[in-house]
């Protein structure tokens, strides 16, 4: 009793009376009542919310309670359009309050949820679904469903920006299709024609409106959108950098806040057979023992490999990277040579990091380089199971990875705590050197005694015969080779040009227990298969004092130019040689028939990579004289831009000099630009003259001329009235002209009547010359004399 008779007591105060009073005054927004807009306003949203679900590929997707709640919020929202509901509002407000403190704890890494602490795009892609969700329930504008066409394209853009596959291209497609009527119809509800069309009284849509939403009509708009942006994405170059230092990191429940047990060393490789349990148990393998390798699993990720196996890989997607720049994603390396395999003789000696709690960065101390670097980020997303060797482009120094724990080997290879599984995604910083080969020639031979005694390791069995071998070989250089880097070089070349790959996987009959794998290689089969030339190659560098190692990665797969991703299969997995040069470094070499010598690395970008693509598809159907001859022009005009370019920015690095070059030659090439653009306008200008009728050309030349002058026809003037009204503003002359070619057209354009055209070009090249500036300046000093002549004969 006591509160409603407060309550009853309050009504009566005249602030709270006045207040009510001007609140209920307060004019209605008018509602959108167009339902066909609200049902394809609704349907972006759902698009953006499917796609923000399949590029993110979550386990469980938020369109299954997103996707029904905004469906009847937005059928709430028509029923109740025309009321205040004041009480939704608070409640939404308070659910907005709600989904914000939930977003915070995602974000602050207080949930458990899977994408938390770096991959912030899903976390806030969320948030604006959710409150998307809330909003639906409250949309009686055409501003309110304004903003979930705005949410609907925010969510499409992080779909399209955490996609990895191209199954986010036909969401696109349905996007844009239903954007272009939402477009339309929004344009026309805003000048107020909706409500007398799709609502009026007689309750049927116009011809005009049935028109603007053709299926004809929207699909060939819709042509033309795909159409251009097709091409700009093809022109447009693509820097796939980073701004943010935030990276993306998915860490799957098997995997997150993982540590090293107290027995845990070595490494995991499902496709090896431990204790009798395939898959399962550490160690490493029998090093002398032939046989079968796996044919999923590559057999050189393991801390002790058999290089007398046969068989073959069966393909499979293994990895998506995101790189700035391609490069051998290195997994792991080998210092000691087995005779038929590979060890790392320091297996036991890792390095093991923790991480703090508040983030998923280790800091990977890595040693000075001597040459210069860039700085290469890189995320990998992890399809298929692998072992628990991390790939990473060479020299990491951070990695941003889900587990407490990592380990550094002595070799650099990365390890987790456990096997990597599927739907992992983390991140890599490497400090990748620039292969300055000039530099590297001149490196120096003065190496370590811990490079000596790892580096340098060679059975003396079989030591001197590699060693009588590449000296003949090296002999055969037509020129001197004075440095480890052309030692290198032509040992790989030669192995390359000189040995062979045998077709059949099983062809090469295996080692016998004693044999050696570079012995027979070299002196017996004169080749083997291709692991076995970077074996050979690494022994015979070490065998005349080049410390050199057996490096095992994936090459960088095939990039795709849509998704921005390389795409790297199982198959891509292969091991090279690594050589090392004091200051600068370990660097690669590929002895592979087949394969690039040297890698790809920093120096190589696929900034244009679909223009790339685009133009091997088209050089493809043309004569290889004439694919030849167009790529020595392209090559010819793409190095010339570049120098331009790069001596263009080069003049602001010299000085105040360089600055005032370079704002000249900025000046002189705007208006050289300026004056090619009005070249072209006037050739258009032409062109369309030209497919006029002659009368027709010749009013809009004559309109044209005016318009110069300022005297423009105002698209409501009717031709007569434009001439009565310059009557105003030229002389008599000129305006005769005006009346003259402007009857001649209408009589032309309405009554079918033949125009004396010799007359009316007379008329137009007199009037043309009146309206020249120096004719119009006697025009006025005329006039002007003319006035003071009158205003003197009105004094006398």
């Amino acid at each position: 009793m006591s509160n409603s008779s407060g309550i009853r007591q309050g009504r009566r105060l005249p602030s709270f009376n006045q207040f009510r009073q001007r609140w209920e005054q307060l004019p209605r927004p008018e509602p959108e009542s167009s339902i066909l807009l609200r049902v394809l306003v609704q349907m972006l949203v759902v698009v953006g919310i499917i796609a923000t679900d399949i590029a993110a590929e979550t386990e469980t997707p938020i369109s299954l309670w997103a996707i029904p709640l905004s469906l009847i919020g937005a059928t709430w929202s028509w029923y109740k359009r025309r009321d205040r509901n004041i009480t939704v509002k608070f409640l939404l407000a308070i659910g907005m309050l709600l989904a914000m403190v939930f977003f915070f704890r995602r974000l602050l890494g207080f949930d458990d949820g899977v994408n938390q602490l770096n991959d912030t795009r899903l976390v806030l892609a969320e948030l604006l679904i959710q409150l998307q969700v809330l909003h639906s329930f409250d949309m009686p504008r055409r501003k309110d469903l304004g903003y979930s066409m705005v949410i609907g394209l925010i969510l499409l853009g992080v779909a399209a920006t955490i996609s990895q596959t191209l199954t986010f291209a036909p969401l696109l497609l349905v996007f844009l299709a239903i954007a272009l009527p939402v477009l339309v119809l929004d344009y026309r509800s805003r000048l107020g024609l909706l409500a007398s069309e799709v609502l009026g009284t007689t309750k049927q849509r116009s011809p005009r409106l049935a028109a603007d939403l053709s299926w004809r009509r929207l699909g060939i708009f819709l042509l033309i959108i795909v159409t251009l942006g097709l091409g700009i994405f093809a022109l447009m170059p693509r820097f796939p950098g980073y701004q943010l230092r935030t990276f993306p990191v998915t860490a799957p429940s098997q995997l997150k806040d993982q540590e090293f047990t107290q027995n845990d060393r070595g490494v995991i490789n499902p496709g090896y057979v431990r204790e009798g349990k395939e898959g399962q148990g550490r160690g490493r393998g029998k090093g002398r023992k032939p046989g079968e390798m796996d044919d999923t699993f590559y057999y050189g990720f393991d801390s002790k490999i058999n290089q007398n196996l046969r068989g073959e890989l069966k393909p499979k997607v293994v990895l998506r990277v995101r790189s700035q720049a391609p490069g051998f994603w290195r997994v792991v390396a080998f210092d000691r040579y087995t005779g038929q395999g590979w060890e790392i003789s320091r297996d036991q000696q890792v390095m093991r990091l923790n991480r703090p709690e508040w983030s998923y960065r280790f800091f990977l101390s890595i040693v000075g380089i001597g040459a210069r670097t860039k700085e290469v980020i890189q995320s990998y997303t992890v399809i298929s199971e692998l072992p628990n060797l991390i790939p990473a482009l060479t020299y990491p120094k951070e990695l941003y990875f889900p587990t407490r724990q990592v380990e550094v080997d002595p070799e650099g290879g990365l390890r987790a705590p456990g096997l990597m599984p599927e739907g992992l995604t983390y991140t890599v910083i490497s400090e990748v050197p620039y292969r300055d080969r000039t530099e590297l020639a001149k490196a120096p031979t003065n190496y370590s005694n811990n490079i000596r005694k790892h580096y340098l390791q060679i059975p003396p069995e079989i030591a001197d015969k590699v060693r009588q071998q590449t000296q003949e070989i090296l002999a055969r250089s037509p020129k001197p080779i004075t440095s480890a880097y052309e030692t290198a070089l032509y040992l790989a070349q030669y192995l390359k040009q000189h040995y062979t790959i045998p077709q059949d996987p099983f062809g090469l009959p295996l080692l016998g227990e004693n044999e050696d794998l570079v012995e027979a290689f070299l002196f017996k089969h004169k080749g083997g298969y291709p692991d076995h030339f970077s074996t050979v190659l690494t022994m015979m560098l070490r065998s005349v004092g080049v410390p050199a190692r057996l490096v095992g990665g994936f090459a960088p797969g095939q990039f795709n130019p849509f998704t921005g991703l390389y795409i790297v299969r199982n198959v891509d997995a292969y091991a090279m040689t690594e050589v090392y040069f004091p200051k600068y470094g370990w660097f690669t070499f590929d002895p592979i028939p087949g394969h690039n010598l040297i890698p790809q690395s920093i120096e190589e970008n696929q900034t244009f990579g679909v223009l790339k693509q685009f133009w091997s598809w088209v050089a493809s159907w043309l004569p290889t004289p004439m694919t030849s001859w167009l790529n020595a022009v392209v090559e010819g005009i793409a190095l010339w831009l570049f120098r331009a370019i790069a001596w263009f920015i080069g003049l602001f690095y010299k000085g105040w000099l360089g600055w005032l070059t370079g704002l000249i030659v900025a000046t002189v090439l705007g208006f050289l630009g300026w004056l090619g653009w009005n070249q072209l306008k006037m050739w258009r200008y032409r062109r369309w003259l030209a497919k006029l009728p002659p009368m027709e050309s010749l009013y809009q030349q004559m309109l044209n001329t005016l318009g110069t002058q300022g005297f423009r026809k105002h698209p409501a003037q009717t031709p007569l009235e434009y001439a009565e009204v310059s009557r105003n503003h030229h002389s008599q002359d000129s305006a005769e002209a005006i009346n003259e070619i402007s009857h001649a057209y209408v009589s032309w354009r309405y009554g079918g009547e033949s125009p004396n055209m010799q007359r009316m070009r007379q008329r137009l090249r007199e009037l043309m010359k009146s309206s020249q500036p120096s004719a119009v300046s006697n025009q006025l000093l005329a006039k002007l004399k003319n006035g003071r002549k009158s205003a003197a004969q009105r004094r006398n």
